[in-house]
């Protein structure tokens, strides 16, 4: 039964622009109609175009309170390695309440620059000294908490993480907080899944750490007791993020990170490789053809120097990819889009690499369409698409935004990804509910002033 509804002078909608479409909304915040070239009746008019609102797939929610902390520069070379090193020392001190206080600011954050889902890759799950809470779940309660309050979309992805090393080496002190064997995270697993079961809002699967967090062993369990708990449940992993993870790698096994995934485990469509950008032709061509999601976080890898994805040649593949803000040090869908295409022209000395050539010459549609759809796929739950059975996550788009004004619909994508720096959202809904209006988040005072008050205690 339809709840509410809404107007659009002109949506994008799964096979391109419509002009006059009409949004109906059911009470369990599911699109129930998309009807193009409709009347509006007594629906709400849209103050500008309309849009489905982005999937973010990666995400570490506690990261945003220590962006702009690693940027000054120490002895030697400073890599994703140091940068490690200044996380582990930011976590000594973080309680389960500033953690749930910092998510709520990144969620309030992301809305208003139009992530309305989030795929939280959640590996802080202990007290400073590595003990277990009472409550194993005590850490993604909170992010859970925070995504409730503020009405983020949100896939928790609790992290499997024992080891410091390639082939089961002992984790660091700076690791403890993260630390489970297979049983115990299983069971932290069972604990999120009651909280969330039976919210369209939310979405569950786990999160390997990366193959030099995990032996086969550890993996498999995990893979087993995922199997039996919920058989299509999304499976995110870190791989091929660093050369050294790639050295490493061979060393241990032979093989390259995405090499192994590809042999062992054999990654479908449930599955999600963040980053993956150091791959051989084969890999790219394989990993492409897997059905599997590339996790790309443009602008968390350029500040960590990690590398730039072969993009041209996964996307010729026909490989599926999403966006993420990970290390949140941008949280703008669009400034990821356009880094993905820009780390391209700066490589390569050309322009316009990631169009689809004549059946889509707009880089701008390729890169947000290609970004929905592999997003919702890596999340798990029905988003990206304004189409009956999909959640009602969309945006309505500024019509007085400069970047906007006068540009046909061919050329809007284009528009809003690579013409400026003006945040383009006027309003955001999810599941159905308005949760930001005129760019304004109604709970965005409040998040912001606990958030100070977490972010002074952090630093006293």
């Amino acid at each position: 039964m339809t709840e509410r509804s809404l107007y659009a002078d002109r949506a994008l909608l799964p096979d391109g622009w419509s002009r006059d479409v009409l949004i109906e909304i059911g009470a369990d915040g599911g699109l129930t109609s998309v009807t193009p070239g409709a009347a509006a009746g007594a629906a709400p008019r849209a103050e500008g175009p309309v849009v489905p609102g982005m999937p973010n797939l990666h995400s570490h929610a506690f990261q945003r309170a220590m962006a702009g902390l690693a940027e000054r520069a120490g002895p030697g070379d400073d890599s994703f390695w140091t940068w490690r090193e200044v996380m582990y020392r930011f976590l000594r001190r973080l309680t389960p309440e500033q953690a749930g206080t910092v998510a709520a600011q990144l969620y309030v954050e992301m809305l208003k620059a139009g992530y309305t889902a989030v795929g939280e890759f959640h590996y802080l799950h202990h007290a400073p000294d590595g003990k277990p809470y009472n409550d194993l779940a005590e850490m993604s309660r909170h992010v859970l908490a925070a995504a409730r309050r503020t009405g983020m979309g949100l896939t928790h992805l609790p992290v499997l993480y024992g080891f410091g090393g390639f082939g089961g080496r002992a984790a660091g002190e700076g690791q403890r907080r993260f630390l489970n064997d297979p049983e115990r995270f299983l069971r932290l697993v069972e604990a999120v899944r009651d909280e969330v079961r039976g919210d369209p809002q939310f979405g569950l699967g786990i999160a390997p750490h990366s193959l030099r967090a995990v032996t086969p062993e550890t993996l498999g369990a995990a893979l087993e007791g995922l199997d039996a708990l919920d058989p299509g449940a999304p499976i995110h992993i870190h791989v091929a993020e660093q050369q050294k993870e790639v050295h490493d790698c061979i060393d241990w096994s032979g093989l390259r990170p995405v090499e192994w995934l590809l042999a062992n485990v054999d990654p479908g469509p449930h599955w999600c490789l963040v980053h993956a950008t150091h791959m051989t032709e084969q890999e790219t061509e394989a990993l492409a053809g897997s059905g599997a999601v590339a996790g790309l976080c443009p602008t968390t890898e350029a500040n960590l120097g990690d590398g730039v994805f072969p993009a041209p040649a996964y996307l010729a593949g026909g490989g599926a990819f999403g966006i993420g803000s990970d290390s949140h040090i941008s949280v703008s869908p669009i400034e990821e889009l356009r880094w993905l295409e820009y780390g391209q022209r700066l490589t390569r000395k050309r322009r316009n690499l990631l169009a689809g050539g004549d059946a889509e010459p707009s880089v701008g549609a390729v890169l947000y369409q290609g970004a929905l759809a592999g997003g919702a796929q890596a999340l798990g739950r029905p988003l990206g698409k304004l189409a009956p059975g999909c959640r009602a996550d969309l945006l309505v788009l500024d019509a007085d935004c400069p970047a906007l004004i006068g540009k046909p619909d061919e050329l809007l994508l284009d528009a809003m990804v690579f013409a400026g720096n003006d945040n383009p959202v006027r309003d955001v809904m999810v599941g159905g509910r308005w949760v930001v209006r005129e760019r304004r988040h109604g709970e965005e005072a409040a998040v912001l002033a606990a958030y100070k008050a977490a972010l002074a205690e952090l630093t006293a």
